[in-house]
């Protein structure tokens, strides 16, 4: 049979395949899962001690040992002049990065309306510095009630912490909320989703990050589920929230934790993050005292054998 151009309109794709002897291949109709990408945080090289470890170099490093992308730690930029942004920006894109996320602190639980006004222009500030680096994401906190002065003394009550006098966590959480709807319209206009972290404070628990979340119906408040955040055995938690997620932060810790110290299965994980379909950015944390130039690359392997 002559086949013409007017036969193969009217017969379509798979027909003509026929006529032609070659049926249409079943890879091509349903292709294999996605790989994960994974990305690393510039706080992996510097835990907020010592001179800053320079963005730059990490960008490098990660293109060299073979990340897909880069999530900035806010606190660790040198400035945040146009001509720096725009050079990291364009670092990152000669290397063939993304750039994943800007992960800033902000706290919104304060009784003081003054007080939450500060985070809610920080973060408003932090979605602007996100938009011109081509970032779309910022990890957000809901903040905590600063009863327990000290984070090593926190870490030990696993971020359980009592409310101001006078106060109890409804307040807290009402506060948190309505300042986080205040964010929201920037971060739509800027094209930026809010990822909410559990980051102890009113998100130590699922109930806490989840109470939040479902609060707020919008489209550009996501979930940031860190594997090392969760007081308690963390994988029933880690289920619970991976259908919420947005980008999912792993913790390692080689030679030690600088906090503490624990022992994930990361198989295990990725098997959860699976059936959950996240798929998005797995960004690692490197939490450990070993020397960031022989930990993250041990951190990358383990990443790598987990997720494929």
């Amino acid at each position: 049979m002559k086949i013409t151009r007017r036969t193969a309109l009217q017969a379509g794709p798979a027909a003509v395949a026929g006529l032609l002897g070659a049926a249409p291949s079943p890879a091509a109709e349903a292709p294999g899962p996605r790989r994960t990408r994974l990305a690393v945080s510039t706080y992996s090289y510097w835990h907020f001690q010592g001179p800053k470890y320079p963005i730059d170099k990490v960008i490098e490093t990660a293109a060299r040992i073979g990340f897909d992308g880069v999530e900035v730690l806010h606190r660790q930029m040198a400035e945040e002049t146009p001509a720096y942004l725009n050079r990291l920006k364009r670092l990152a894109f000669a290397n063939g990065l993304d750039l994943v996320m800007l992960s800033i602190h902000q706290d919104f639980v304060s009784p003081k309306e003054e007080e939450r006004r500060k985070h809610i222009d920080h973060t408003k500030h932090c979605i602007d510095l996100a938009q011109q680096m081509g970032i779309p994401a910022i990890r957000l906190n809901s903040g905590r009630w600063k009863t327990v002065k000290s984070f090593d003394e926190l870490m030990k009550l696993k971020g359980d912490e009592p409310p101001l006098a006078g106060y109890t966590n409804d307040d807290a959480f009402a506060w948190c909320i309505d300042s986080i709807e205040q964010c929201l319209p920037a971060a739509e206009k800027a094209g930026v989703v809010l990822a909410l972290e559990n980051h102890w404070g009113l998100t130590t628990s699922i109930e806490g990050v989840l109470r939040i979340r479902k609060a707020i119906a919008s489209p550009w408040l996501g979930v940031t589920l860190d594997c090392g955040n969760f007081p308690g055995e963390p994988y029933p938690q880690i289920e619970r929230l991976a259908s919420y997620a947005t980008v999912v932060h792993a913790k390692t810790y080689h030679g030690g934790g600088v906090w503490y110290t624990l022992d994930l299965d990361y198989q295990r994980i990725a098997k959860i993050l699976r059936a959950a379909n996240f798929s998005g950015y797995v960004s690692l944390e490197m939490e450990g005292n070993e020397d960031a130039s022989t930990a993250v690359p041990k951190s990358l392997a383990l990443l790598r054998a987990a997720f494929g």
